[in-house]
């Protein structure tokens, strides 16, 4: 009976940590139709841009992913709002981007009203969606609830922030039915939005802003907190999370640096460790593998690094300060990079398994120690416990058995 109740109070406390969203729409069928909208907005992007004569927008690509861990999550746990609000904000942000290029198409190309141009003008401003739901998923991760109790009024005063900034952004699109003749600029917005930008409301929305962007780092540091106290598969899902988010911070930031438009198309690329890793960690697959993928992200990072500067400055010097021709000197300095690489990866290895990869770094060790005593051990049963001891701590196997051949 015992056993019962026991059981019994563990179901209590497993269904009341569950992530409940209560509404009667969180569906497999809700998820693959937002899913199939947001691809048709998606698809239905190209040609919208060839008749506006404007080049792809990467942004609508990296929402992508977004849209796809946000459908997987959803399919998968209907009741963690992560994956629906993931959907969400891909779906409003490609909303708002084809809805610019119809507008830009109607009005600064064709010079005319086409059909619900007006509309499209209004729509354009739903990339504020996007703004107010990424920091969502930050705070509610992984389960979808909030971090601690004490971080209910914080997530009030966003929700209230984020409502001023909406209804801030709708009033002014009014315009875009009111005014008898519109302009927009080259993403489909009101011309006239440019203009109101001053006098007190002005100073309001910067004050909303503000205060908008200070609750959304305080999202970040409270995950911080939550990562120093956790334990078990809820601190393996925050790896994920910081993991994910420093390769993202990490291509943005070199993305926004000046340098080759090309390179930075593609570092920033990094984004999308961002939903990746949130959709990993969400789903619990293979968590026990982030030790080792943080620490070869890490140390490849720090190898290509060292190794580009070393072959820029190599190819530098040896163009300009050595009297050696380019062809020269560009084949010199490849040699030396491609002979430094392995003893640059083996020392940044080390270095950052040492603070990353503990339980490699911590196997090393003990096998090292194990080996270099071995040379003055004479009692072979100490051996034998010794040997057993080494390969529990660093292998950690179900079973152990030494087999000594007498003979």
């Amino acid at each position: 009976m015992k056993a019962d109740v026991g059981a019994t109070d563990e179901r209590e406390r497993s269904r009341s940590a569950s992530p409940r969203t209560g509404h009667p729409l969180a569906t497999k069928t809700t998820a693959l139709a937002m899913t199939a909208v947001t691809f048709a907005l998606l698809i239905g992007g190209f040609p919208l841009q060839k008749l506006a004569h404007q080049g792809l927008n990467p942004g609508n690509l990296l929402t992508l992913p977004f849209a796809l861990v946000g459908a997987i999550v959803a399919i998968r746990q209907p009741r963690n709002p992560i994956g629906w609000i993931m959907l969400a904000l891909a779906m409003l942000f490609l909303t708002s981007t084809d809805a610019g290029l119809y507008a830009v198409r109607s009005f600064r190309i064709d010079h005319k009203e086409l059909p619900l141009a007006r509309l499209a003008v209004a729509c354009t401003q739903l990339w504020v969606g996007l703004l107010v739901l990424l920091p969502l998923p930050i705070l509610l991760y992984p389960d979808g609830r909030l971090p601690s109790r004490r971080w209910r009024w914080p997530f009030f005063v966003y929700v209230a922030a984020c409502t001023a900034m909406v209804v801030g952004i709708g009033t002014k699109d009014v315009a875009a039915f009111t005014d008898r003749h519109i302009q927009v600029d080259s993403t489909g917005g009101l011309v006239s939005l440019d203009g109101n930008a001053k006098g007190p409301g002005a100073a309001i929305g910067a004050l909303v802003f503000l205060l908008y962007g200070g609750l959304a780092l305080s999202f970040v540091f409270a995950q911080f907190l939550a990562y120093r106290r956790s334990s078990g598969d809820r601190r393996e899902q925050l790896k994920w999370l910081m993991s994910g988010s420093a390769i993202g911070i990490v291509g943005l930031a070199i993305a926004l640096s000046p340098i080759d438009k090309a390179i930075g198309n593609v570092v920033s690329l990094g984004i999308l460790a961002v939903p990746l890793s949130m959709g990993v960690g969400i789903l619990k697959y293979r968590l026990y593998d982030i030790d080792r993928l943080i620490s070869r992200t890490l140390s490849y990072a720090v190898v290509t690094g060292v190794l580009i500067g070393v072959y820029i400055g190599m190819v530098t010097l040896a163009t300009r300060a050595l009297p050696l021709s380019s062809p020269i000197g560009v084949a010199a300095s490849t040699l030396t990079v491609a002979a430094l690489f392995n003893p640059v990866r083996r020392r940044a290895q080390r270095v950052i398994d040492h603070r990353f990869n503990r339980a490699r770094y911590d196997a090393d060790a003990t096998i090292a120690a194990f080996t270099s005593g071995l040379r003055d051990a004479v009692d072979l049963d100490q051996v034998q416990r010794d040997l057993v001891d080494v390969v529990n701590r660093s292998v950690q196997p179900s079973h152990v058995a030494v087999w000594i051949n007498a003979g």
